[in-house]
């Protein structure tokens, strides 16, 4: 049995990650140059990934991770010291040490976490329609959709704005109504039509595949308040990295809202962090589990600029570590950017199983003590053959090692741990509430109800804007429309048109005047006229 030596500890400078006949250790220098997990279910991948954002948060660095089977929130608690924790600790040499790091949990559906929201504008027309599963006819409509918004300074907040929008850019059957009045929405449907055809069918498809996603969830996605990303770069009192779990159990019942919901977070940091060359280590780390989501069925237009982000991202200082079973899930061009690899057990059953051993094995750089496709299918649970890079950049040899044990807890945690850490989480109430802010919807709504009130009233009805809404309280409040005793036909018409408009807007003033406020601070106009889909490189 080795003798515990203290030289295996983290330090500043590289994370110890596991230990055969030599010792594995990861640069933070270059951790930024992305990195690869992978190897078959029940093979350790969880463990590697808690080895690694321990390592990351003690050096400072914040994480961010998805938890699809809920083992990595035991990363929140104190280590047990296990008898077969501690003898694997002792036979690599190393002192077993229990720890905890400050955790933050997320939710999209606000239910294990706090809520994740993002606008529609965000996400953009490019996401959206890979979330929505569009073609590209379907795909050129929603982008008409985003462009008249912007022209018209329609904020699209949540899933109601955009089906609004979706129904105002429709086609409508008649140029007037039953009323002979004109259509109030024909301005926004004469700009929808200018930038080509845009038919009644495509627009009910699109609210066909909006439905769907409202049935799996989604419709919670979007909305107020957005997530504001510099909530993931946070450290604690003691200069730790915070580690932000995604809660995604559930999430990963609807796997392309997943994805889709990951690359929009890729793209935002993207967009939203400055240059920073390289450093000393990374801003951000950031483990996308069960990657293979992110590219199946993705279009070649998807493909290429998920590789620029992959790319470009390393200059911004945040290292992109994918997560899944097989490297052959993740393309030539993205495996390609993915220096620091850690592989553990495949298992050959199949054809296809036999080219993923191959592939796992070409990508290594060789060591002429190993075979190293044959080690692939005979590591046991707990080992890896690892490659980080090294000196300038390039990948050090295949290493066969056993992966450290982490220091916090393996597994799950309960529900009262959850709710404690939520309840001390320094983000607690900022996210917890929604805020449903003036947008296209509540815009498109007064078009629609300041025209139909200006029909019933004529040019005396005030029924368009605050304004006139109060001028027609006012009529209530100085007897207009008070029944006194006998009235002439003229008094009678007059009474009813004002009534008529007072039941509209009296009980709608004042969240007008709430939605105006709302909308004020919520910023919703100007996140109308900025998109953030995929950053500049992937805008239209």
């Amino acid at each position: 049995m080795a003798t515990p030596d203290n030289k295996l500890a983290d330090t500043d400078q590289k994370i110890f990650i596991g230990k055969g006949e030599e010792t594995a250790w990861l640069t933070l220098a270059l951790a930024n140059r992305h990195g690869l997990v992978t190897g078959a279910t029940g093979t350790g991948k969880t463990v590697s990934l808690q080895v690694m954002a321990e390592g990351f948060a003690r050096a400072g660095v914040p994480v961010f991770a998805a938890d699809i089977k809920g083992d990595l929130s035991g990363i929140s608690e104190v280590g047990e010291a296990k008898d077969f924790i501690v003898k694997r600790a002792q036979e690599m040499g190393l002192t077993f040490q229990p720890d905890q790091f400050s955790t933050v949990f997320w939710d999209v559906f606000g239910e294990q976490g706090h809520p994740v929201r993002a606008t529609v504008t965000e996400m953009g027309p490019l996401l959206l329609s890979r979330m929505l599963d569009l073609n590209d006819v379907q795909e050129g409509v929603l982008n008409v959709a985003f462009r008249v918004a912007d022209e018209n300074g329609l904020a699209l907040i949540d899933m109601k704005d955009l089906r609004a929008l979706l129904d105002a850019i429709a086609p409508d059957g008649s140029k007037k109504g039953a009323d002979d009045r004109e259509d109030p929405l024909a301005s926004i449907r004469k700009a929808a039509q200018s930038y080509g055809n845009v038919s009644k069918a495509t627009v009910g498809t699109i609210q066909r595949q909006l439905l769907v996603l409202e049935n799996q969830g989604g419709a919670k996605f979007f909305g107020e308040p957005a997530l504001t990303l510099k909530d993931f770069m946070r450290t604690d009192r003691d200069g730790r990295g915070m580690v932000n779990i995604l809660v995604a159990d559930k999430l990963m019942q609807s796997p392309r809202l997943y994805a889709t919901f990951l690359l929009w977070m890729l793209s935002e940091l993207f967009e939203e962090l400055p240059e920073a060359g390289d450093l000393p280590k990374p801003k951000l780390v950031f483990f996308f589990d069960e990657a293979h989501l992110l590219f199946t069925d993705a279009p070649k237009a998807l493909m290429d600029k998920i590789e620029q982000v992959v790319r470009l991202i390393r200059s911004k200082g945040v290292g992109v570590y994918f997560v899944t079973q097989n490297p052959i899930d993740v393309p030539d061009k993205v495996l390609a950017q993915l220096g620091n690899r850690v592989q553990h057990a495949l298992r050959a059953f199949t054809p296809r199983d036999q080219k993923a051993v191959a592939a796992a094995a070409q990508t290594f750089r060789p060591n002429p003590k190993l075979d190293t496709a044959r080690v692939i299918m005979e590591l046991g649970k707990g080992e890896a053959l690892v490659s980080f890079l090294e000196g300038a950049g390039t990948p050090s040899m295949v290493e066969r090692v056993m992966v450290r044990p982490p220091s916090a807890r393996i597994g799950p945690i309960t529900p009262e741990e959850r709710k404690a850490i939520m309840d001390a989480s320094p983000v607690k109430g900022k996210y917890d509430t929604a805020i449903d802010a003036e947008s296209a919807y509540e815009i498109i709504q007064k078009r629609l109800s300041g025209a139909a009130a200006q029909a019933d009233g004529g040019a005396g009805g005030g029924g368009g804007g605050i304004l006139g809404q109060i001028g027609a309280i006012a009529a209530t409040i100085f007897g207009t429309n008070v029944k006194r005793g006998r009235l002439s036909t003229g008094q009678v018409i007059a009474r009813n048109v004002t009534r008529s408009v007072t039941d509209k807007v009296v009980g709608g003033v004042v969240a007008d005047l709430g939605k105006s406020v709302g909308g004020s601070v919520g910023g919703s106009i100007g996140r109308a006229l900025v998109r953030g889909a995929l950053g500049g490189i992937l805008r239209r």
